[in-house]
């Protein structure tokens, strides 16, 4: 299949990389508002490079990958499904739950696909860690906790300014993989309670390219919480740019009859530990390749040539959006938000898989 590129930023080459690894689909064109950095991208990596309106009038291009920033993922997405493509969306799908469901119900009045990232819950370490708990290995779930802390971007990041704008923060930054992973796991939530805040009205930048640039900081950037998934299980998340420093694990899961420690949710790799009842932590074998970004294309490429759904689907990135969106709701309102839209768990990747094959 032939698709393009939309935003040809830091995130770009990851998607251009994964392409090189597949014969399934072809990067046929790519686009960005700065025609220079799309004119660079497509000489390194062998593609074209145009205008956003050349490339949706391509008849050859069957779907589009939009990577430009968050609050424009709605805008582009949709105008991309006008243009009769499919779209896949870089992680969050919208700002709101009001501009994910414009997108989602655009693609059903066309009768098109939309997928978005974040893809790594179709790594080694969150297939493992799902295959773990559905083998029964720790019993039924009953808790667990779900941590995501740091400083923010703005020591390290050439761009730091759109992590503190609307549609950045911790939440609709890291979230996706947190929450995503999750919802793999466990399955649908059920609803939030949560108390967020902001520490700073601004930041000021230390990484080497924007030194100096002082940052408005328009979100929350501290969110705490607890989500209550329809399976009955309750994780405690802890979402932050205001920690210097912590020691606490990315994602823990405790069932009835053992523990599970589940890898970032940020990557694709392991490891995996599980402690059954009065036992020691055991590292479980992962029988399944480590992939990288692009494979959630490659997967919906793959199901649209098949007639299958596609895992990083639609109904997936919108549940995981409403949950994300309600943290701040909870607090704002003192109440538990009551999560309204439902998801199927993505059915699960074979194991015995060579490299970047996906089934």
């Amino acid at each position: 299949m032939k698709i393009g590129i939309i935003g040809c930023g830091t995130i770009s080459s990851a998607y251009f990389e994964g392409a090189r690894k597949t014969d399934i689909l072809e990067i046929k064109a790519c686009a960005d508002l700065r025609i220079e950095v799309a004119q660079a991208q497509a000489e390194k990596y062998n593609s074209h490079a145009c205008t956003v309106d050349e490339l949706l009038a391509d008849e050859e291009i069957e779907l589009v990958v939009n990577l430009t920033i968050p609050r424009a993922h709605v805008e582009v997405g949709v105008q991309v499904l006008e243009a009769g493509k499919h779209v896949y969306s870089e992680k969050p799908l919208g700002v709101d739950t009001e501009s994910g469901k414009q997108l989602i119900d655009t693609a059903a009045e066309k009768g098109l696909r939309v997928g978005s990232a974040p893809d790594t819950f179709l790594g080694a370490g969150i297939q493992t860690s799902r295959r773990t708990l559905d083998a029964g290995k720790i019993g039924r779930p009953i808790a667990g906790t779900a941590f995501m802390c740091g400083h923010g971007h703005e020591s390290w990041h050439p761009n730091p300014a759109f992590y503190y704008d609307i549609g950045g923060g911790p939440m609709l930054d890291m979230g996706p993989y947190y929450v995503t992973a999750l919802v793999n796991i466990l399955g649908p939530v059920k609803r939030v309670a949560a108390i967020t805040t902001k520490t700073f009205e601004e930041r000021v930048a230390t990484s080497e390219a924007v030194r100096g640039l002082r940052i408005p900081v328009k979100i929350t950037t501290h969110l705490t919480g607890t989500l209550e998934f329809q399976n009955g299980a309750i994780i405690t998340m802890i979402m932050s740019f205001d920690m210097w420093r912590h020691s606490l694990p990315c994602i823990e899961i405790y069932g009835e009859t053992g523990s599970m420690t589940v890898p970032d949710p940020n990557g694709f790799r392991g490891p995996v530990n599980v402690c059954p009842a009065g036992g020691e932590w055991e590292e479980e074998d992962i029988p399944f390749p480590n992939n990288a970004r692009m494979i959630g294309v490659i997967d919906m490429v793959s199901a649209i040539k098949s007639g299958r759904p596609h895992r990083a689907n639609g109904a997936l990135a919108y549940h995981v959006l409403e949950v994300m969106c309600a943290f701040d709701q909870s607090s704002e309102t003192g109440e538990h938000v009551v999560i309204e839209s439902t998801t199927e768990r993505p059915e699960p990747v074979p194991t015995g898989l060579k490299e970047w094959e996906i089934d």
